[in-house]
């Protein structure tokens, strides 16, 4: 998972040419200001099932975002097609709203998605400058890229038209919605609730490779706890 490249909605020139019998007549200048928002999608790539889930946010892009598109995925379509799951493990980039750095991704992979629906959750982090080898780049959000390439984003329905109007010859399918809601900038983390996390670190690169645990009921302990905090 990831987030795409953002995009201003609006009359504006989209890069790229599409076939057409005559050119759309477009804003030169790309004021934010004059654009109804700003896209943000966030992707959700099934390996196995060659299917893409793009939430489209129209606030800020972070963690808290991330983690409830990632959630809302499972809840829709995950757990339907996965019922015996009970882990779950995610690829992502190592910076960005899903990133190694940020302590308010795990929290929310915590509450979110862990304990929320009972899943043993490993994350593993591309390293910096290596998001090229992340699946969903290629597979999903190439294809998207070409898809609407040269056609203006004049509405969010035109976006998310976009979107699930993109398919491959290996059997691609895209399922798009918007994600309501206002994601605040800044969220802090405090220690404590770092140290409350089931957070496991692996023996090998760490940083970029744990596990996250539903946590237990009072009365019960973890040994295997790690108490390190970023």
């Amino acid at each position: 998972m990831d987030t795409k490249k953002k995009e201003l909605v609006g009359n504006f020139k989209n890069a790229g040419a599409c076939w057409c019998q005559e050119a759309a007549a477009v804003n030169l200048p790309d004021f934010p200001q004059d654009a109804l928002g700003r896209a943000v999608p966030y992707g959700v790539y099934d390996v196995t099932a060659n299917r893409g889930t793009v939430f489209v946010g129209q606030s800020a892009d972070t963690p808290e975002f991330a983690v409830t598109a990632i959630a809302s995925w499972w809840a829709s379509e995950g757990k339907a097609c996965y019922r015996r799951a009970t882990r779950l493990l995610i690829l992502c980039d190592a910076g960005g709203s899903n990133g190694c750095r940020p302590r308010a991704w795990k929290q929310q992979l915590q509450e979110q998605l862990s304990d929320g629906f009972g899943l043993e959750v490993t994350v593993f982090h591309s390293p910096t400058g290596c998001s090229k080898w992340n699946p969903i780049e290629y597979r999903l959000f190439s294809p998207i890229s070409r898809n609407w390439a040269g056609k203006p984003l004049r509405t969010f329905e035109t976006v998310l038209a976009c979107l699930r109007g993109t398919t491959t010859q290996t059997g691609l399918t895209v399922c798009a919605s918007l994600l309501e809601g206002v994601y605040p900038l800044g969220q802090k983390v405090s220690n404590a609730v770092m140290q409350s996390l089931n957070l496991h670190l692996h023996a090998v690169c760490p940083r970029w490779n744990y596990t996250l645990k539903p946590r237990l009921f009072a009365g019960e302990a973890d040994c295997g706890k790690t108490e390190l905090i970023f």
